[in-house]
């Protein structure tokens, strides 16, 4: 599998998740897809049991998903993406490994937005709707 098919792979499945249609979604999974949580220590196992997980999940409106960073490698696809159903937004990091051109695991990170802690030097903070992903500034123009 080539980078390009394999990120092509995984922006179908993204686009299907946006569909809200979770059965569909999960048939970009191979039968034996798992799905791991590590920060939360959950596992979900098969396609059946992904989409049914997604459809039973909790939310105020429709799921959006907007792919803010793909980067792929032969069989091996990594996302940032913003999840939103209108009221929430989280983000999550999603490493995928493909075989046969379907998914065969997801391991998913969802971070929480965390204080900076009192003992750190403090940095710059991001600007609002600056794309963390996007162009690097010219480091001229860095005060």
């Amino acid at each position: 599998m080539t980078p390009g098919d394999a990120a092509a792979a995984v922006r179908a499945f993204w686009a299907a998740m946006g569909t809200n249609d979770f059965a569909a979604a999960a048939r970009h999974l191979a039968p034996e897809a798992v799905v791991v949580m590590p920060l939360s220590g959950e596992m979900i196992v098969g396609p059946d049991a992904v989409a049914a997980f997604n459809a039973a999940y909790p939310a105020t409106g429709r799921w959006r998903f907007d792919i803010r960073k793909l980067v792929a490698a032969a069989d091996e696809v990594v996302t940032d993406v913003a999840v939103s159903d209108g009221r929430r937004t989280d983000r999550v990091i999603s490493f995928f490994t493909l075989r046969d051109d379907r998914i065969a695991r997801i391991v998913e990170y969802w971070p929480e937005p965390t204080p900076v802690p009192a003992d750190r030097p403090r940095a710059a903070p991001i600007p609002d709707g600056w794309n963390v992903h996007g162009p690097l500034p010219d480091p001229r123009s860095t005060p």
